[in-house]
């Protein structure tokens, strides 16, 4: 029997939830409030603020006076804190928000005296597979979590192994973050009740002392806590009060001989609620729109810019990592939570773009203003396909893109604009009301170029780029009233645009680097001259040597791969019914499932060379909503057309393909379907530093049926099928193995319901969320499909992925136009096989002043030997806190010999 037993004191503070920010931090100042006064009046009490700065940071903006009473209670050992700036959902963020997330944190907690040293993670809804290598590398020994545990760990702790071989000793919360409450419910008999806990729960803790975690939700412990429970201390079992890491570094043992490696998504100990990776879809899609952005903003203003605007980018990696929150991003909030979690997903994009345009404005200065600067974000050369706006070609001569060196690359003419902006009968005496339109130069988004003043007419001629010389406003308006007084009546006044047309260019990129072009008008031998063969399409297919699909009779797509694999039904729409809630899915007792299409329509939009394109149109019947009881899928159906755009572009392997629909359903889970050539037995999806492999069942055991819907960000793969994803979202491989399912849209109506046939109890109260049913929203999704008997990694998927999801920038010259277009220029390159650059951005140390940080992962079992090019001449590698561990010189770029799923950070100088 356990002699000994620790208390910690605690709270779990969900930031926003089923009440938004501001009302959960009003209850916030009030419960830390307390804590101080309680730790100040009581030497014994201790306190542990949840692991996120976040409480700390939100009580202090409101209790500014209180910071030194929190510095010294963190000095005394007795409040503690950190190490993470939130408590995240680890599934819907990227590896490097959580990188951030914690060197946030533990900056903040520094600041106050330092941080726990304890990767605290007691509610996250599951754990990615390298978190104990992201804490091993922040120098963290020590873990404790609840959730996502295999049934394997019969004891308190267990030693979590991350791929790379990374280990952290951690805590196993085997009954949850608020274990100690029971024991507490009659303050005089603590003492009792503890012993019926100790001896219940015996096995567990070996000759370890019983951890009680004395919090919960939302309030501070009573002021009474340390009172009772020396109280209750006798000589048969003494009991302390301690901080999580006083207990976990002072208490136990560290000789734990139980490892788990990888993710941890058992439902065994307690529930994980898959159903929120793909709840409130909107949400997923703007975290992932906020993360590329602030990445490239990173990346160009470290390599192509003079101006340090390391203050904007602060504030979108805060607002992106307050945004993570597990119970933010995940959608299982009110409807006025989610709007605000997507409004400051919104802010934190804006923050970045105007860093990533400012970033680009530089080099954009260097450019002539007839010609367009197009910046790679990523670290390797690439081939891309660049949208601009230019002169439509006069007719029978068609345009080409000439470079820097003069040689010519291929363009293709996408749409032309029209020329008459206006045409309008008027008064002579309103003409000066059309002025007022003019400011300065500009009318209409283009500039003046001249204008025709004659007896009863006026007319402008517009241009991106004038020529005539300068314009002067005063002098227009004073024409105008004399042409008007001298000529009364009816007016026409024109506003004429020249020729304009969006042309597709296909433009050679350094890595990390910047290309220049101009399009001009060619011979049609010179336009038409491609490296790659051309992207074609015909009535219901297109093809471009590496990749080729036909549109079958339903709708579905037929997708023959480099190697000759065929995918047959790709795209295949699902649609049931979901009774569930924002936590889980749940089918309806009478489920009715809508596969097949009522209408099919097929047009060609593109027909190559450089990007051909169809548009699918397949109309369903679904049905509007549940029955009132929730068991039946209503018999009334709506009328949905989606519309499916399928595209292939030169010289990629893979098609893309993307579905819009205007949602009237509500209560229902649709589905993209990829058949599979034969059934498989597993799946592997990429997320967070890893790509994870996964079987075709979930281990099941506590209150949740284990649903086999697994997370995946940016591809999945099973088979001869991989999917490349824009977004995080949910997957599941049906029918034994034979079928690919990704979620496309979950809509529910609900944060929890009481009853609900896949989990035994609520997972909150049951608040009506209407905003998630996504009714009346266009419901929008982009994936890339590539067929390859090789597997991911014979596909080189990785790189496919980082290329999907990442274009290339583009922005108009500001320089005097005909000038001289500047060379192509190289940033920082990286070549190796399965690696994955998570960030390059501007770093900056004390002593050594300033640097390019780059982050590289290993993304495959081998390993991976990787060269870092660029103009350098040293090499600092540093751990996951940007603390120098050696320091190297650089002659000609580096070589790194990364082991396997290794995470390394190195600032070159």
């Amino acid at each position: 029997m356990q002699k000994s037993a620790v208390f910690v004191p605690h709270f779990h503070w969900d930031r926003e939830w089923y009440e938004p920010f501001q009302v959960f931090r009003h209850r916030l100042v009030t419960a830390l409030d307390t804590v101080l006064e309680t730790a100040e009046a009581d030497p014994d009490f201790r306190f542990t603020v949840d692991g996120q700065m976040a409480a700390i940071e939100d009580y202090l903006e409101m209790r500014p006076e209180n910071r030194d009473r929190i510095v010294a209670l963190v000095a005394d050992g007795r409040l503690a804190i950190g190490p993470w700036l939130i408590l995240l959902d680890e599934f819907l963020c990227s590896g490097e928000t959580i990188v951030r997330n914690l060197q946030m944190g533990w900056a903040a907690a520094a600041d106050l005296g330092g941080s726990m040293p304890i990767g605290y993670l007691p509610d996250m809804f599951g754990h990615v597979a390298q978190m104990p290598q992201i804490l091993a590398r922040a120098g963290i020994e020590h873990a404790a979590l609840w959730r996502g545990v295999p049934g394997s760990v019969d004891g308190h702790a267990f030693r979590w192994r991350a791929p790379d071989g990374s280990e952290v000793r951690t805590e196993f919360l085997f009954d949850g973050y608020g274990n100690g409450l029971d024991v507490l419910l009659v303050p005089d008999q603590i003492g009792r009740a503890l012993g019926e806990y100790a001896e219940m729960t015996a096995e567990r803790w070996g000759g370890d002392p019983v951890l009680a975690m004395a919090g919960t939700d939302h309030n501070a412990p009573d002021p009474q806590l340390a009172p009772w429970l020396r109280r209750a201390s006798s000589d048969e079992r003494a009991i302390t009060i301690a901080t999580l890491d006083e207990y976990i570094c002072a208490h136990v043992r560290d000789d734990v001989s139980a490892v788990v490696t990888g993710e941890l998504r058992s439902h065994v100990r307690g529930n994980i609620l898959p159903g929120v990776i793909s709840v409130r879809r909107r949400l997923k899609q703007h975290m992932a729109l906020a993360e590329r952005t602030i990445d490239h903003a990173e990346r160009l203003n470290a390599l192509w810019s003079r101006r340090d605007d390391s203050p904007f980018l602060s504030l979108a990696w805060h607002k992106i990592i307050e945004s993570s929150a597990h119970d933010s991003v995940v959608g299982s909030g009110t409807d006025e939570t989610a709007d605000q979690v997507e409004a400051r997903l919104a802010e934190a994009t804006h923050a970045a773009r105007a860093v990533r345009d400012a970033a680009l404005a530089e080099p954009a200065a260097r450019v002539p203003s007839d010609g367009y600067l197009v910046v790679n974000p990523l670290p390797f050369a690439r081939t891309a396909a660049v949208e601009v706006d230019v002169v439509a070609p006069p007719e029978k001569t068609v345009l080409v893109a000439t470079d820097a060196d003069g040689s010519s690359h291929p363009v293709q003419l996408i749409s032309k604009a029209p020329t008459v902006l206006s045409d309008e009968r008027m008064d002579a005496s309103q003409l000066g009301r059309v002025l007022r339109r003019i400011h300065r130069r500009e009318l209409f988004g283009r500039l003046i170029d001249r204008y025709e003043l004659t007896p009863g007419s006026l007319v402008f001629h517009l241009a991106e780029i004038p020529t005539n010389g300068p314009f002067d406003l005063l002098i227009l308006r004073r024409e105008v009233a004399a042409a008007a007084a001298a000529h009364p009546g009816e007016w026409t006044v024109r506003t004429l645009e020249e020729a304009r047309a969006t042309a597709l260019v296909r433009m050679n990129v350094p890595a990390s680097g910047l290309a220049s072009f101009r399009v001009e008008p060619s011979d049609r031998a010179a336009a038409q001259s491609m490296p790659d063969a051309p992207a074609t399409a015909t009535t219901r297919a297109l093809a471009n040597g590496l990749v080729e699909v036909e549109v079958a009779a339903d709708g579905t797509l037929d997708v023959t791969g480099a190697d000759g694999t065929v995918l047959r039904g790709v795209g295949r729409l699902v649609d049931g019914g979901d009774r569930g809630d924002s936590y889980n899915y749940a089918p309806p007792a009478q489920d009715v499932l809508v596969s097949e299409p009522t209408k099919v329509a097929v047009d060609v939009l593109e027909d190559g060379p450089l990007r051909s394109r169809l548009r699918v149109t397949r109309v369903y019947a679904w049905p509007t909503a549940l029955s009132s009881d929730r068991d039946l899928r209503s018999s009334h159906t709506v009328s949905t057309p989606v519309e499916t755009l399928v595209e292939v572009r030169a010289g990629e392997p893979f098609v893309r393909v993307s579905t819009s629909f205007l949602n009237q359903s509500a209560d229902h889970r649709l589905r993209f379907h990829v058949p599979l050539p034969e059934p498989v037995a597993g799946s592997a999806s990429a997320g967070q530093f890893a790509v994870t492999e996964r079987g075709l069942t979930a281990e099941g055991g506590w209150g949740e049926f284990p649903i086999p819907t697994f997370p995946a960000s940016s591809f999945v793969s099973a088979g001869a099928a991989n999917v490349l994803l824009d977004h995080a979202t949910e997957y599941e491989l049906v029918g034994e193995g034979s079928e690919l399912a990704v979620t496309v849209l979950r809509a529910i109506g609900s944060i929890s319901v009481n009853i609900h046939p896949l989990r035994d109890e609520p997972a909150a109260s049951e608040i009506p969320a209407p905003g998630a049913q996504d009714l009346g929203m266009r419901i929008e999704s982009r994936f890339a499909v590539v067929p390859s008997a090789a597997g991911w990694q014979g596909a080189n998927v990785v790189a496919l992925a980082e290329d999907f999801r990442n274009d290339v920038l583009v922005a108009r010259g500001t320089a005097p136009a005909g000038g001289q277009l500047p060379p192509d220029a190289t940033g920082v390159q990286v070549d190796g096989a399965d690696v994955l650059v998570s960030s390059i951005r501007r770093v900056t140390d004390d002593d050594r002043g300033a640097g390019t940080e780059v982050r590289l992962t290993a993304m495959s079992d081998a390993g991976s030997t990787i060269r870092v090019t660029g103009a350098f001449t040293e090499a600092t590698t540093v751990d996951l806190l940007g603390r120098p561990l050696s320091t190297t010189p650089v002659a000609d770029g580096l070589e790194l010999a990364l082991g396997p799923w290794e995470i390394r950070t190195v600032v070159v100088r």
